[in-house]
């Protein structure tokens, strides 16, 4: 058996804790523990969620592929302040409420999809994890109650500004205790608030209330991973002072280090502005989708690093379907030289050529893993793809009969990394309009009316191909030409090539 021997590199992630890249070793040898903050599930899930959540994702992905057993958490804030606001304009129960916008983000995600996390906390059902831990800080000198409210004492966590790279001289100055709040300090934050007429509420020592927002985030991640674990991950928008809050929390209730790396995903901008309701520029995941597929989006995402901003626009999700198009092309271009028996390689079968399309092969491997080894660097990954698909069609234009074999290695390759970058997946499919199938139908008893036709678009995309392959034989250029457009217009392609004509759904 012909074999490559690859080096195994290091993975280096950039450690917002310590502002530098560092090679990645996990608390427990082969496993990995992430954390991931989740949706605030007030209202339906949008395209910022969607960046985040494929960023981590595709970072789980490429762990995986390194060979790693991943732990995934997410958690789900279903009871919060604006949660409490939208339900009582719509005259329900706040956690009924966000039950149902539990489901719809969700549902969003997965149908872009986004990979699920392994597990789903949710606050409301771990409210007496978070008493506990209150508890812990309140009877180690780090919180006190005021009136049915527990703070956080910030200026007794002498690390407090370490994520974020402030101290706490400079945060003091400007700050200011709002009316109403009982805190003895300005910087110090909520861990329990005392309950209000008509919010949802639980009994605790310190009297009927909930959680303050920090505090879930420390609780489940202690819950569910253990400390120390391994990465904790979100957006740019949480590092201070979400993050630095949960890392005051956890370290303080437990006397344990907290996470090991921390990662922040840049935020994305719209058409060069931040998104925001002010600006009427959310852009909700149902309502995208509706006009791309999701194949395209997740695409568009990869080709920006995770920590950079990207810019949504439609010019950039064009220029995305474009170069998925020619992945895709590349990929059915193969298949055409090969069959699913072609399996083993076997050294003294192997001629020079196709040596050669193997160091190819093995060459854009490397490149690959190199690029994503240094922090997860999806833009050169995609960079090496489209390098590989260049040279690849060069090779097949010099030595038109190549090794089906050998073709098979390459098709296996490509989709197992174009997998970390979640595209071609196999368990995805390109759903097909009903009025596409009608249109179909309708074509093909316009040229063959006594076609028996049915629902099946693969079928009935097939007789096309038939139906026009006699028109070519029998020089009918006009009607052929007519099928080709009239197909491509209602969004397939047609490949012609010496094996014979194949279709395929545009991306």
């Amino acid at each position: 058996m012909f074999v490559i021997l690859c080096e195994t590199m290091t993975v280096e992630i950039y450690n917002s804790l310590t502002r530098k890249k560092e090679p990645f070793t996990s608390v427990e040898d082969g496993k990995v523990k992430m954390y991931v903050c989740g949706m605030t599930v007030y209202s339906d899930a949008h395209i910022g969620h969607a960046r985040t959540y494929f960023a981590f994702d595709m970072i789980r992905r490429y762990l995986q592929y390194k060979g790693y057993n991943v732990t995934y958490v997410q958690n789900v804030t279903d009871v919060d302040d604006k949660i409490i606001a939208a339900a009582q304009k719509q005259r329900m129960d706040a956690l009924e409420y966000s039950c149902g916008f539990t489901d719809r983000c969700l549902t969003d995600l997965d149908r872009l999809g986004i990979g699920r996390a392994d597990m789903y906390p949710k606050a409301s059902e771990t409210i007496t994890d978070m008493i506990e831990m209150i508890q812990s800080i309140i009877d180690k000198g780090y919180g006190y109650e005021a009136e049915g409210d527990v703070y956080f004492s910030v200026e007794r966590f002498p690390s407090y500004g370490r994520l974020s790279g402030q101290n706490i001289e400079e945060l003091m100055s400007g700050a200011r205790i709002d009316p109403g709040e009982k805190k003895r300090s300005p910087l110090d934050f909520a861990l329990w608030k005392q309950a209000k007429p008509d919010e949802p509420s639980w009994e605790s020592p310190w009297g009927r209330g909930r959680p303050g927002w920090h505090i879930e985030c420390s609780a489940m991640s202690s819950k569910f991973l253990g400390l120390p674990f391994d990465i904790h991950g979100g957006g740019m928008d949480l590092r201070f002072p979400h993050h630095e809050n949960e890392i005051a929390q956890a370290e303080a209730a437990t006397g344990k280090p907290f996470a090991r790396f921390w990662m922040h995903v840049g935020l994305l901008t719209v058409n060069g502005e931040k998104m925001s309701k002010s600006l009427g520029n959310m852009i909700n995941i149902k309502d995208l989708l509706q006009k791309w597929d999701a194949e395209t989006i997740r695409f568009f995402f990869a080709q920006t690093h995770y920590r950079r901003p990207p810019d949504f626009t439609e010019l950039g999700l064009e220029n995305a379907k474009k170069g998925l198009d020619r992945i895709h092309r590349f990929v059915d271009r193969l298949v055409l030289y090969t069959n699913e028996d072609a399996c083993i390689l076997e050294d003294g079968s192997l001629s020079s050529d196709d040596r050669s399309l193997l160091v190819l092969v093995d060459s854009f491997k490397r490149s690959f893993e190199s690029a994503m080894d240094d922090d997860f660097n999806s833009p050169v990954a995609i960079a090496a793809l489209f390098e590989f698909v260049s040279q690849m069609n060069k090779h097949m234009e010099q030595h038109p009969q190549p090794n089906p074999v050998v073709i098979r290695n390459a098709i296996d390759t490509v989709k197992r990394l174009g997998q970390v970058l979640t595209i071609l997946k196999d368990d995805e499919q390109k759903e097909i309009d009903a009025t596409i199938i009608s249109s179909l139908k309708d074509l093909v008893k316009e040229y063959k009316p006594d076609t028996v036709v049915c629902d099946d678009a693969d079928v009935l995309l097939d007789i096309l191909l038939s139906i026009r392959d006699d028109a070519r034989k029998n020089k009918q250029w006009d009607i052929a030409d007519s099928i080709r457009d009239r197909i491509c217009c209602l969004g397939f392609e047609i490949e012609d090539s010496a094996q014979g004509a194949r279709w395929r759904k545009i991306v």
